[in-house]
């Protein structure tokens, strides 16, 4: 059983059995935990391998309805100047005018509009992606991982999430041509999500 409940064939929202997860106590606001998340991506690089990249400073929050997902919510805001694949040199250029433009547009936002249970532990969160200023839809796909209270007290949920987004619809387009044909840096970017976060006090 989910999070959310499971979706029977009708479309309604099934009530857990007795002894399964307690869905209204999950219900509540909680804050991304950074420290124990990563947002992360994955682009093509000259058409023979993947290189895998992600940003180390982000905040987030989320609201989760343990009786009704559509009520859900999901709001991240992420430092473009944190990006980090491992080369110094492919970061500047990252964050250079090629690019993300980091000192005109520091900051890469989601906004969520909607939210609805797939079946299983499996989720869709749909919502509004912001980079250079640009603002385009984007569903996430995510899994749910559990629920558990730290040795700390703190009542934390864990997600998976991945979405697939072509980066020249929010105008990163820089490329450059190979001898042998194709690109450097593909268009088709996918993206990461492993995230814990906290139950909010009260």
């Amino acid at each position: 059983m989910g999070i959310f409940g499971r979706k029977d064939t009708d479309g309604a929202t099934s009530t857990p059995d007795a002894g399964s997860l307690d869905l209204a106590a999950l219900t509540g606001d909680y804050t991304i935990d950074p420290s124990h998340s990563t947002i992360g991506f994955v682009a093509r690089h000259a058409m023979v391998t993947n290189v895998k990249g992600g940003f180390q400073d982000f905040t987030g929050s989320l609201h989760l309805d343990g009786a009704d997902p559509s009520l859900s919510t999901a709001s991240i805001d992420v430092k473009m100047d944190s990006i980090s694949t491992g080369s110094d040199d492919r970061d500047g250029h990252l964050k250079s005018a090629d690019f993300f433009k980091t000192e005109e547009f520091p900051t890469m936002t989601f906004r969520s509009t909607a939210a609805e249970a797939l079946g299983d532990d499996e989720y869709r969160i749909t919502g509004d992606l912001t980079i250079l200023g640009t603002t385009k839809p984007l569903s996430i796909d995510l899994e749910f991982n559990g629920a558990a209270k730290d040795p700390f007290g703190n009542e934390r949920v864990g997600f998976e999430g991945k979405a697939v987004i072509l980066r020249s619809e929010w105008g990163l387009t820089w490329n450059a041509a190979l001898e042998t044909g194709g690109v450097l840096v593909s268009d088709k970017i996918k993206l990461t999500f492993d995230i814990s976060a906290i139950k909010n006090a009260g």
